[in-house]
């Protein structure tokens, strides 16, 4: 796979505009690890492995475990994952493909049930940024930085 071409050079102002999304996001007051499971979510369900491989490492940054990290895209299956963040990805996995599911009335209250209004619509909000991004990554072809490897001990 190549890129197709450098959509940050081809339009700064789109880039931007992007840029103050993500920065909104970074500072709505959402806990870090919710951040983190947006994008890591999203990410994995619209098939980018640009933005896979940046949100892998800053959660790891972060201090999330590798269970979490590693468990995220079979989350159903694992108890890793507390009620307020089963409740969030369901959300992300509802909106973020929500041409097929239409944003049901059971990820919603189940949502409703953990987070405010206020916190709801910026968490929709981080999902709409992180799609955004994707879209960009993937159909521009985006190509994420090869890890040298590591040497055996």
């Amino acid at each position: 796979m190549q890129p197709r071409f450098n959509f940050f050079k081809a339009s700064p102002e789109s880039y931007k505009a992007v840029v103050a999304l993500e920065e909104f996001v970074q500072k709505s007051g959402l806990e870090r690890r919710f951040i983190h499971l947006i994008k890591l979510r999203a990410s994995i369900i619209n098939g980018c492995a640009f933005c896979v491989d940046m949100h892998v490492k800053e959660s790891r940054h972060d201090g999330l475990s590798e269970q979490w990290i590693n468990l995220m895209s079979v989350w159903r299956e694992s108890p890793v994952y507390d009620a307020r963040e089963r409740a969030l990805l369901g959300w992300v996995d509802a909106v973020t493909d929500i041409a097929r599911t239409g944003a049901p009335d059971e990820a919603y209250e189940a949502l409703k049930a953990h987070f405010s209004e206020e916190e709801m619509t910026k968490i929709t909000v981080a999902i709409g940024t992180i799609n955004i991004w994707n879209r960009l990554a993937v159909g521009f072809r985006s190509q994420h930085p090869i890890d040298k490897p590591a040497k055996a001990a």
